[in-house]
Formats: C-alpha cells, structure tokens, sequence
C-alpha cells in the first residue's frame, strides 16, 4: 500500500510486480482495491490457487482487478513447440529424441523455447536432430532445481543436504518452497510404491510418468529404501514442517526447513542396504 501511494519521482504511470512469500497478503491485496490509487497498476505474480483461495477469490470479485490465468504446457503443446521450432530453423527431430525432450521440458514456456533453440544450435547443420544430440545438450528443465537437495535428502546423503541447502538459502529462496517440493516428491514416491506393490524399484520407476532419464537410478535407490510406512511418516514430517515454516520468522523457518531435510537425510541413510 505504500509503494502503490507513493508518487513517481518522474510522473507517469508506474508498475508494481508483487511476488508471493511465506506471509498471507491478502489482506494488503483486499485494502489496494479498496483505496483510491492513481498512476499505478498492480501487478501480482501467484501459483496455481484454488478457487476458494482469498487472493484468488478478491481478485474475481473486484471489478477493479483482473485475474489471467496461465496454463502450463501439456505433453502435446510441447510436442507442438518443438517441431514447430525446429522446422523454423530447417531441421527435424527422430520421434524417440523428441520424447526425451519433451519429458525434459516443463509448463514454462520461455524456459522451454529457450532449450528448443540452444539444441536446434548445437545440431545446426544437421537436418535431423537425434537422441545424442538431446542428451549432450538439454537440461531437466521440467524438474525443479531443488531436485538434488531432494534426492539428496532421501538417498541418505546429508553432507550434500546441508550444502545444497546453504546455497539456496544464500540465494534467497523460501524455506517453505523447498519443504512444499519435497513433500510433492514423498507423495509421488509413497503413491508409486503403493500403486506398484510386488514391483521390482526398476519397474517401479518405469512407470513414474514425466521422470527425467538422468534421475531415474537415484528415484530407483530412494524407492529401493523406502517402505510405504516410513514414507507416509515423512510426509507428516514435511506437513508440520511447512506448517511451522508459515507460522515462523525467516531465521526460524530455515531451521525447521533444514532440520526436517536433514532428519529425512540421517533416516534415508539408515535404511541403506
């Protein structure tokens, strides 16, 4: 609210770009709709929110905002966005490369434009484009970057957790964010173990759609070691710790985040073998 009423040093129209953090500001969202504010628009950048969420719910309601929803792109959008790309540059992709890439690839598209045209780069000259060529190049888009602070959480190795989690807290990110991803990452493996009883991990992990073919050994272990009950107990741990994250100052919630990352490491790392 003191951003969107303060006045432009150099007049004009200004723009405010709100990103969510850990705190609920609704509230803030609920009071800008209700003032009087000229010369700024009021960008806010949110998650997927459910109908009923307060922020969601203001912003429907208001007739002084607007809410754009972007959907992430689906398994064929992407198969669309490569060859389309790839035919704008003169090439092809071999159909086996391009589901590699596409399962490399998430909803965002300009991250995923942006790795269509550094391989259609790397290949230029060639008129077909083909699975070495993906492997050499492409990046697990699709996962998140904290995916090797989760592997490493669940595979035991807690050397690695306490330094992938040093880093991303010196680069800023959210201590909540970081639980909220490995709790996604619990849930898909207690589900994949349940639904796959009397599977071996291998074919366990055959079947976890939209696995990124660099972590599939590492999946593999962390199913290999992990019962159905010891996943639903670090699920629970993952739930009261994004709980008391949200409820925390940001020093303290940094403790909860790593403690929890790192309980899960040492219980990981009893389970071996």
């Amino acid at each position: 609210m003191d951003e969107a009423g303060t006045v432009g040093l150099f007049g004009g129209q200004r723009s405010i770009w709100v990103r969510p953090g850990s705190r609920n500001y609704a509230p803030a969202v609920d009071a800008a709709l209700k003032a009087e504010i000229a010369g700024a628009r009021i960008v806010v950048e949110a998650g997927d929110l459910a109908k009923s969420a307060p922020l969601r719910t203001l912003c429907e309601k208001s007739t002084r905002a607007l809410a754009l929803p972007c959907y992430a792109d689906d398994e064929r959008a992407l198969a669309e966005l490569i060859d389309r790309t790839l035919q704008e540059n003169g090439q092809r992709i071999a159909r086996e490369a391009r589901d590699i890439l596409a399962m490399s690839l998430g909803g965002d598209r300009r991250a995923s434009l942006s790795e269509i045209e550094k391989l259609a780069l790397y290949a230029r000259g060639q008129t077909e484009i083909t699975l070495d060529d993906v492997e050499a190049v492409i990046s697990d888009v699709a996962g998140s970057v904290l995916n090797t602070l989760i592997d490493a959480a669940f595979v035991g190795r807690g050397e690695e957790v306490e330094r992938d989690y040093r880093r991303f807290r010196h680069e800023g990110m959210d201590p909540s964010m970081m639980l909220g991803s490995a709790l996604r990452h619990a849930l898909t493996l207690l589900s994949t173990r349940i639904t796959g009883e009397g599977q071996s991990p291998s074919m366990m992990v055959g079947n976890w759609r939209g696995l990124h073919f660099r972590r599939k050994a590492i999946v593999e272990a962390q199913l290999g070691r992990w019962s159905p009950v010891a996943l639903r107990h670090a699920v629970q741990l993952l739930q009261e710790a994004v709980l008391a994250c949200r409820r925390a100052q940001p020093d303290l919630a940094h403790a909860h985040a790593s403690a929890t990352l790192l309980r899960i490491a040492t219980e990981a790392a009893r389970r071996r073998g």
